[in-house]
């Protein structure tokens, strides 16, 4: 669709977006809001632009002060068996579904949509231009990062905190010394590879 973006002509719009389709371990995470237009939020914008502090308290607000939202996702399995694009459509579907209000339209991130049964529109940085897509990839990225913290305390020794499972080099390294944990995603190219040519086993 063109940068254009005319917002639906509706009372109750759900925005989604996802977190975690570049990153070699963990789930794909999506998330679905409904805000109240009675009670707006401030300082809503793509997630990747604010600081770790700002998200958090954002993720907070968002959770008391909107109508309704619900997180999604797929998990390492899934994304093995299907690939990351329908695990992630899948996981956008999941979340969508689970809200405890029917939407009138859906504002999804990116260039593509999957079937909500539900009218529903692509929006290109529609974290940048659509409130309710901000406030997704804003619980989207809290909780993903949050189960990236979790796992860095299980296997402190593998850096989860720093680099949030993303193919860093310091990554690489870590993932050639130590092995694949069950949560990788082990159709990943990096990962298969480390798999196909390392007898080093993880946990």
């Amino acid at each position: 669709m063109s940068e254009e973006f005319i917002r639906p002509d509706v009372a109750v719009i759900a925005g989604v977006d996802e977190v975690g389709r570049g990153p070699l371990v963990g789930a794909v995470v999506t998330a679905a809001v409904i805000l109240d237009p009675n009670n707006p939020i401030e300082g809503l914008t793509d997630s990747k632009k604010l600081s770790e502090k700002k998200r958090n308290a954002l993720a907070i607000e968002i959770r008391e002060k909107s109508l309704a939202y619900c997180i999604g996702r797929a998990e390492p399995e899934e994304i093995d068996q299907i690939n990351i694009l329908q695990a992630t459509m899948v996981a956008m579907q999941r979340a969508v579904a689970g809200l405890p209000i029917t939407p009138q339209h859906v504002l999804v991130d990116g260039n593509r949509c999957p079937d909500f049964g539900l009218p529903a529109t692509s929006v290109i940085k529609g974290d940048l231009k659509v409130a309710e897509i901000s406030a997704a990839s804003i619980l989207a990225k809290v909780t993903r990062d949050q189960e990236m913290l979790d796992l860095h305390q299980q296997y402190p020794e593998y850096g989860f905190a720093s680099h949030k499972g993303y193919p860093t080099k310091a990554h690489f390294e870590k993932l050639a010394e130590l092995g694949v944990l069950d949560c990788y995603r082990k159709s990943f190219k990096p990962v298969a590879n480390i798999l196909a040519n390392s007898s080093v086993v993880g946990r």
